[in-house]
């Protein structure tokens, strides 16, 4: 078992979780709008300063030319963007929000689709236990 004060810490001095790297192993494999839908998911409590930041700028291209609402993800950014990019949008959002991560099992709906992908089945999994441990 592993020891928990020898786990790696994020900025934040919380335990390294392995969600983030789940989330951006599904996105790799899933198709576009699924991950379209999991951007809208990761994307909503950033803010346009986080956007810029976030995986070297690689999501400021989202923020809109008006008035700040929300970014706005399309299949040719979900393609443009790559997992590498989402793994550290998911880091960002378990640090500053985790309860949006637990909405992920319910965006993307079928569960065939989590299925479909042995990284699609563990994060499912993960998730479902990271859920039952929250208090």
């Amino acid at each position: 078992m592993t020891n928990p004060m020898n786990a790696q810490r994020t900025p934040l001095g919380q335990p390294d979780s392995h969600l983030a790297p789940l989330v951006a192993d599904f996105y790799a494999q899933a198709p576009v709008t699924v991950r379209v839908r999991l951007l809208q998911v990761l994307l909503k409590p950033v803010g346009p300063l986080a956007l810029v930041a976030i995986a070297a700028g690689a999501f400021g291209r989202l923020l809109p030319s008006t008035r700040w609402q929300a970014a706005q993800i399309t299949a040719e950014d979900a393609l443009g963007i790559r997992a590498e990019d989402v793994l550290e949008l998911a880091r960002y959002v378990e640090q500053k929000c985790p309860e949006w991560l637990a909405q992920l099992p319910t965006t993307v709906g079928s569960s065939q689709l989590w299925m479909a992908s042995v990284s699609g089945a563990l994060l499912l999994v993960a998730l479902k236990a990271w859920n039952g441990r929250r208090p």
